[in-house]
């Protein structure tokens, strides 16, 4: 999962990345699910879990931003 601040950004990201949009924000993504400032990460590691356990996936990434041009992200293997 992508935490979108901004759809236009995220749209970006998927198109230079070249990343698959059906894999990438699932259940919308921060503009659908809220963002809300201090509790983003938790809100998208618990929805990462969530996901991981719903699909019987064993891996999943999540990435945020941090503002002032920081960033941060994080694998997770069950």
């Amino acid at each position: 999962e992508i935490n979108e601040a901004f759809s236009g950004s995220t749209v970006a990201v998927l198109k230079d990345l070249e990343l698959d949009p059906a894999k990438v924000n699932v259940n919308g993504g921060s503009v659908a699910l809220g963002h809300p400032i201090g509790a983003s990460g938790c809100r998208l590691l618990v929805t990462l879990l969530h996901e991981l356990k719903r699909r019987d996936r064993k891996m999943g990434l999540v990435s945020l931003c941090l503002g002032g041009g920081e960033a941060v992200a994080m694998v997770v293997k069950r």
